[in-house]
């Protein structure tokens, strides 16, 4: 798969505790695998140096850091992100920097989207072989729900999966919105990509920082699926 270019961003906000053991295990999948693959850290100017890190990295490894001011937010990070991307990557992705998405799945995703068939890949746990580990039951609980809450947008079980990788085409002259943190749910809502495929992996929550779901990401993500329901029972609003 190596003639199959891909771009996968990792927003990150003080991410130093892991974020060379993230890149350097990517990179080890990628050339196990013989993938063409681009990192791409976007950094919101984290007091930890998260952002130095990656660019000691960028020597060796195929990664490149996009450093934003200030804490902007993941969504809109994601977005710059494949707007930095090179040129000639023809699918574009999201993951966490914090392990807590299997990167071993990574090149099943991407079979997945340079076979033709599909233009959307989702790394799920809600799919058949997919589950969670190491959550509280409080978190389960509000994940399954914001799933349920957006249901019927789509057949998607995992629709607020944040591991995913799209056709770059499918993106053209869409709008996605960088409200909260679930660029995912724009994606699989908005984009124009066809089939999709969810691929099945076991959710690890973080070892070494902290989650960034709280309660303003919360009413960031009813507003979001507000916005969706608004834009497809009222197109002419939208």
């Amino acid at each position: 798969m190596g003639n199959f270019p891909f771009s996968i961003v990792i927003p990150t906000y003080n991410e130093a505790g892991g974020i060379e053991r993230l890149l350097r295990a990517l990179d080890k999948v990628f050339k196990a695998n013989n993938l063409d693959g681009e990192l791409i850290v976007v950094d919101d100017n984290s007091p930890d140096g998260t952002g130095a890190i990656v660019d000691r990295l960028s020597t060796e490894l195929p990664v490149r850091c996009l450093h934003r001011p200030g804490k902007l937010g993941l969504s809109s990070g994601v977005i710059d992100g494949w707007k930095y991307a090179r040129p000639q990557s023809v699918a574009l992705g999201a993951m966490d920097a914090d392990f807590s998405h299997d990167i071993n799945i990574l090149p099943k995703m991407v079979a997945a989207v340079a076979s033709g068939q599909y233009g959307l890949a989702i790394g799920s746990r809600y799919v058949k072989g997919g589950g969670i580990t190491n959550w509280p039951a409080r978190r389960i609980i509000t994940s399954k729900v914001a799933c349920w809450l957006a249901r019927p947008l789509t057949n998607v079980k995992d629709i607020t999966s944040g591991y995913f990788l799209v056709k770059r085409e499918a993106l053209d002259g869409v709008h996605l919105d960088p409200i909260g943190f679930k660029i995912g749910l724009e994606v699989v809502a908005k984009a124009r990509y066809g089939r999709a495929i969810e691929i099945p992996y076991v959710f690890t929550d973080r070892i070494v920082g902290q989650s960034k779901l709280n309660q303003k990401e919360i009413f960031n993500y009813l507003k979001q699926l507000r916005k969706l329901y608004t834009a497809r029972l009222f197109p002419g609003k939208a």
